[in-house]
């Protein structure tokens, strides 16, 4: 696809944040299973409900443009989830808490990827006044934010850093 306008950039975004949502969905339930502190297995449970969610948006938003969502595939997240199996579920920990702490670590780095995705998307859609797409996605940039600062809250607050260090 050749990219001529904002729009055809819109909507290869939107395909390649599906893709990222796709592959980090399997990620995120993986890593809930491999947590040990129940409120990090709860959090990431909940952050795989919340990729769902995110998942069917774009699907609805990608029909409501005729195009399929999975017309793309996310390298960036490839290399994230490549990266959450090496530093967290494929490591030998001793410690049950430096696991969680991993685990915190490689999943806020998919979050991560995941805000910036959002953030583009929702901001070409207003853009384009593309109105009811741009608060569609602002609401999933928001619960993926909501999401990255209860995970800060479970490291920091929660006692999972300090159990760990």
């Amino acid at each position: 696809m050749t990219m001529n306008t904002l729009k055809d950039l819109y909507l290869d975004q939107l395909q390649d944040l599906y893709s990222a949502n796709k592959q980090s969905l399997d990620a995120t339930t993986k890593l809930g299973r491999a947590a040990e502190d129940k409120e990090l297995s709860e959090a990431l449970i909940a952050g795989s409900n919340g990729i769902s969610e995110g998942m069917e948006t774009i699907a609805k938003i990608c029909s409501d443009h005729g195009i399929d969502p999975t017309g793309e595939h996310c390298k960036g997240m490839e290399g994230l989830v490549t990266e959450v199996h090496a530093h967290a579920l494929d490591m030998e920990f001793g410690d049950s808490s430096v696991k969680d702490a991993a685990i915190i670590t490689q999943y806020q780095r998919m979050v991560h990827y995941g805000l910036a995705g959002y953030g583009c998307v929702t901001a070409f859609a207003n853009r384009l006044g593309f109105d009811g797409d741009a608060a569609l996605l602002e609401q999933c940039l928001e619960n993926t934010r909501s999401g990255d600062r209860h995970m800060t809250k479970i490291a920091t607050k929660g006692g999972v850093n300090e159990k760990a260090a």
